[in-house]
């Protein structure tokens, strides 16, 4: 299997934020504490929430997606026109080795098949500086939606829009990412009401450093 995301992938991304313009709407997860100045690594930025929480804090940003609709998304919002848009698959980064202080890989590494979520983890290690780190988010096998759609891989399904979804367990999280030592590794859930029943949302979410 190819270790990039295939012209399918690419193009379900593509025509989603196309067509559904800012896709996810839930608000980014609590930011860490990092100096002004660190060299930071938005993989995946998609519809720029996560960048937009990021404004503030007088990072030197570089935010990567694959899909020039996203990255169109982003560059429109006045608040996170700070950033460095790169057009690029996070499985072939196009920086130079230990170039990041932090790497920020929020709900993109579900979204690949096994060999590109390996090629993934292992470019992001490859940017990373020595002492740097990574900070993931993935949806959890726990999560309501696992198991729904034509499965693929093994704890992957693709949806009728084309996008797949992995669902990670926190073992499979902390050996996706070795050697990285991992600092916390944890499942996050919480509720969602849909038509009047309620669901439960989950994922992993870890932090892991490079010595």
């Amino acid at each position: 299997m190819s270790e990039h995301h295939t012209e399918g992938e690419q193009a379900a991304w593509e025509r989603e934020y196309h067509i559904r313009g800012r896709k996810y709407g839930r608000a980014p997860r609590d930011l860490p504490s990092l100096p002004p100045g660190a060299q930071v690594l938005e993989a995946g930025c998609g519809n720029g929430k996560t960048l937009a929480a990021m404004a503030s804090r007088g990072w030197n940003i570089f935010a990567v997606d694959f899909s020039r609709s996203a990255i169109g998304l982003c560059r429109r919002n006045p608040v996170i026109r700070h950033a460095c848009y790169v057009l690029a698959d996070a499985a072939a980064l196009p920086f130079r080795n230990e170039t990041f202080d932090v790497v920020f890989l929020t709900h993109i590494t579900g979204h690949a098949p096994e060999a590109v979520r390996n090629a993934i983890a292992s470019e992001s290690f490859r940017v990373l500086r020595s002492g740097g780190r990574l900070f993931f988010a993935g949806f959890s096998t726990n999560d309501f939606r696992a198991g729904t759609g034509t499965a693929v891989e093994s704890s992957t399904w693709l949806k009728g829009d084309g996008i797949m979804t992995h669902y990670f367990t926190s073992d499979e999280v902390v050996l996706l990412f070795s050697p990285l030592i991992p600092v916390s590794v944890a499942e996050e859930t919480w509720p969602l009401r849909i038509r009047g029943r309620t669901l439960q949302r989950a994922e992993i979410v870890g932090e892991f450093r490079r010595e």
